[in-house]
Formats: structure tokens, C-alpha cells, sequence
């Protein structure tokens, strides 16, 4: 959405505004993840950077296809009545490889995830929406 705003000197300023057209809000989360490839029994370490019900945004240590189904298990350190989501998720996206050693900033959507993981995820998000 663009807006026009004389300025002092009668001189037209513009600005833009940008709106979240996401269907679920995302939060800033940092944890844990365990994720493998979907035909492996191999586990790598990951983190979340952003998470929401329907797709989160991980840092993975190996760059990931898109298009790649990933089996993921989300870790909860702080909330004992929760432990772990598990889930099959897919590659959305990936952005960024982060320092020579670094991660890939990768999207993840979700693909299947059982109801009862559903509730804890939205429970989560609840929680945090009221914080």
C-alpha cells in the first residue's frame, strides 16, 4: 500500500506499508530440532528460527533439495509437559548458507503431523501469543 504526504514545502512524499499476508503469524523461536532424511536413519542437529502451525524457518548444517521430505523432531527444553514434536515436513526454500561453516536458512512446510503433535504446536503458539 502506498501513501502520499505533502511534506513542508508542498513537496509529495511517498511511503509504503507492508502487511503480513501470512494465514498463520509466525514467532521468533530458537530451539532445538532433530531432523533426518526421509530414506535414513542418520539424525542432524538443527535449530528453529521462526515457527509457525503451518511451516517453520530452521538453520540445517547440510544444504537440504528442494522439494526434500524431512522427518523432524522439535525438542521443547523448557516445557516438560510438552517434550517433542514430531513430523514430516518439506523443503520450501532455502536462502542462505551463514559463514563458511554456517547453516542454510531453510523453509520447511509441514506435510504430516498428527493431531495430538497438532495441539501441542498450538498450544506453543498460543502461549506465545499471550506473552
Amino acid at each position: 500500500m502506498e501513501t502520499k504526504k505533502e511534506g513542508k514545502e508542498g513537496k509529495a512524499r511517498f511511503g509504503i506499508a507492508n502487511f503480513e499476508r501470512r494465514r498463520y503469524p509466525r514467532f521468533s523461536v530458537d530451539l532445538p530440532i532433530e531432523y533426518y532424511r526421509v530414506n535414513s536413519t542418520e539424525s542432524h542437529p538443527g535449530r528453529t528460527g521462526n515457527v509457525s502451525e503451518s511451516g517453520w524457518m530452521v538453520y540445517l548444517g547440510e544444504k537440504p533439495e528442494m522439494g526434500q521430505f524431512l522427518k523432524v523432531k522439535l525438542f521443547f527444553p523448557s516445557a516438560p509437559d510438552l517434550h517433542t514434536i514430531e513430523m514430516l515436513a518439506q523443503v520450501a526454500w532455502v536462502d542462505l548458507h551463514l559463514g563458511e561453516n554456517g547453516d542454510y536458512r531453510t523453509g520447511v512446510k509441514f506435510i504430516d503431523i498428527s493431531p495430538e503433535d497438532v495441539n501441542k504446536l498450538t498450544s506453543f503458539l498460543g502461549n506465545l501469543s499471550r506473552i
